[in-house]
């Protein structure tokens, strides 16, 4: 697999991936310069208010439940809302048609007796004459109120012409639906001219529609009916009363339905609040226990669960509290035990080692047995008196009696100085340090002892692990900080040891034997060392591909670190070559 077919096999969002592609650039290019502007600052700014809302409801357990009682109640709403508005405009209709019909019935009958029979057809005007008198005797029915209208369609059978009689400012043919027209036209011609044989009414949903434009459209409800053998009878009845109901109706839901959500998000976010609060408060007394307020107690109200919770935590804290002080005074029994038997051991180990001393110096003199247990005696006293003076460091770090003695090192000088007692371990394994060190020197302040013992921990046991190959030592300087990271190609460390090998007395192979005296201590020591500069100590290894030990200090002691002038790990070049190997590989 190549560097590019992982890189290309990352997702990537769909905004970055148009911008990117062929097409994007092409657009871009072809935008005005300030309208690049805008969008980059809208971007920004989108950005900026999408990352706040995530934040936010990621933390906010109560905006959660509340934003999802708000949503879920807004749908249920409206889709009850919908159904009910529907059921409500389906019964207006419903009545609407009921009292349509009766009204067309009444309306039919009282024109029954005025129609015209075949025989009166000599006067030419009188079939006229009687639609006009018959629709405005009807429509007078209607009162000031207009609830319907009445036109009558008046039919030539000989010439095949067709009149309408109603209102003037009405558009008939546009307002009567001619599906309607012709149902009921069917009905006149199959029904004879028989007054007591009626044909059945008919109806349709239609428009009513005005000659003049001042005036709207509304939706209506036409009914029709045959008279005799050349008159239709119809009826157009708006819908204004029922729109203003239905209106009126709808009004009231959305009203209804607003103060309904608010008022279940209120009681969410009250019922919420309730929760939240018992819990956030336990989460503020949990931090402030973790930060060492041991006496922090949580006020416990009721006997429901939240109590329950209180409770629970006061005991738990109590608990902690209690052993927390037990532990703390084991620690200050063993750190007091650990200094004083420390202290004790000095008078009689350097009685002994004046002992040791004088048998070392006279073993010449003694045969060859005794004078290899002189020897053996005399590395054995010496790694007792460093494993003493460790013990004693560390005592001082626990009982926080360490002081620092900073003045103005060059660091550069002290690497080459720690570096004399790892080269001769070097040597002996058949490996060497290589130096990368500035011409300029790195200046900083610092206390001189510290920071040799720290070099000269890290260089050891670079030597002691890098299985006979090359050290390299890096030195680099910026602003705020100076860096020295100790780089080795032995055995490497293996995941979540980059912090065990910090601690006291730990080991990575604890099967291996010691072969240059180490006592567990030193990278432990160190450690403080940095601290106490206010610095890092840190490591970085994989197994098989070494290890890498950087120690950054800042360039005024106690000043507060932001980086490191060096990277914790490979460095670029050893990166280039194991890409540039799987670009070839691949």
């Amino acid at each position: 697999m190549t560097v590019a077919s992982v890189r290309a096999g990352r997702r990537r969002p769909w905004t970055t991936a148009l911008r990117r592609s062929a097409f994007g650039r092409a657009v871009i290019r072809r935008l005005p310069a300030r309208l690049k502007r805008w969008l980059r600052v809208g971007r920004r700014w989108q950005r900026s208010i999408v990352a706040r809302l995530r934040l936010q409801w990621h933390r906010s357990l109560q905006l959660r439940v509340v934003s999802t009682t708000l949503v879920l109640s807004v749908l249920v709403i409206a889709v009850l809302g919908f159904f009910l508005v529907q059921s409500v405009a389906a019964g207006l209709l419903n009545s609407a048609e009921k009292s349509a019909i009766s009204q067309v019935e009444s309306g039919r009958t009282n024109a029954l007796g005025q129609v015209l029979d075949p025989q009166q057809l000599g006067d030419a005007e009188a079939p006229a004459s009687v639609a006009r008198s018959l629709a405005r005797a009807l429509q007078q029915a209607s009162g000031s109120t207009g609830s319907y209208l009445v036109f009558i369609q008046l039919t030539n059978l000989t010439a095949a012409t067709v009149h309408w009689v109603g209102r003037p400012d009405v558009n008939i043919p546009a307002t009567i639906p001619p599906t309607l027209i012709k149902r009921v036209g069917d009905d006149q011609r199959v029904k004879p001219f028989d007054n007591a044989n009626s044909a059945p009414i008919t109806y349709e949903v239609t428009t009513l529609v005005y000659n003049s434009s001042q005036e709207a459209s509304v939706p209506a409800l036409a009914v029709g009916v045959p008279l005799g053998a050349f008159y239709q009878l119809y009826y157009v009845f708006p819908f204004t009363q029922q729109q203003a109901t239905l209106m009126l109706v709808q009004r009231i839901l959305a009203g209804v339905g607003v103060a309904l959500v608010a008022l279940l998000a209120a009681i969410a976010s009250l019922v919420t609040r309730w929760v939240v609060l018992p819990v956030r408060h336990a989460a503020q007394a949990a931090q402030r226990l973790s930060a060492g307020h041991l006496g922090e107690r949580m006020q416990v109200l009721g006997v429901d669960d939240l109590a329950a919770l209180a409770t629970s935590f006061n005991e738990m804290a109590a608990s902690l509290q209690g052993q927390l002080r037990e532990l703390e005074d084991l620690s200050s029994v063993q750190r007091r035990f650990v200094s004083d038997v420390s202290h004790e051991l000095r008078t009689p180990l350097t009685t002994i080692k004046m002992a040791v001393d004088l048998l070392f110096e006279s073993r010449g003199e003694l045969d060859l047995a005794s004078g290899r247990a002189v020897e053996l005696l005399q590395s054995q006293l010496e790694r007792f008196e460093s494993l003493l003076v460790d013990l004693l460091e560390i005592s001082r770090f626990d009982a926080g009696a360490a002081t620092l003695d900073a003045e103005l090192v060059d660091v550069c000088d002290l690497v080459r100085r720690s570096a004399d007692d790892a080269q001769q371990l070097a040597e002996r394994r058949g490996s060497r340090i290589e130096f990368r060190l500035p011409a300029t020197g790195c200046f900083a302040e610092a206390d001189r002892r510290r920071v040799e013992r720290i070099l000269r921990n890290i260089l050891v046991n670079a030597v002691e692990h890098g299985e006979g190959k090359d050290v390299v030592v890096t030195t680099a300087i910026d602003s705020d900080a100076v860096a020295v990271s100790v780089r080795d190609y032995g055995v490497g460390l293996r995941p979540g040891e980059e912090q065990k090998v910090f601690d006291r007395f730990w080991r990575a192979d604890p099967a291996r034997a010691r072969t240059t005296g180490g006592n567990g201590l030193g990278l432990a020591i160190s450690l403080e060392d940095a601290r106490l500069h206010g610095g890092w100590l840190e490591a970085w290894g994989e197994p098989g591909k070494g290890s890498v030990f950087r120690l950054t200090l800042p360039r005024v002691a106690g000043q507060e670190l932001a980086g490191s002038p060096l990277p914790l790990g490979p460095d670029k070049a050893e990166i280039a070559t194991s890409l540039g190997a799987v670009t070839s590989n691949g």
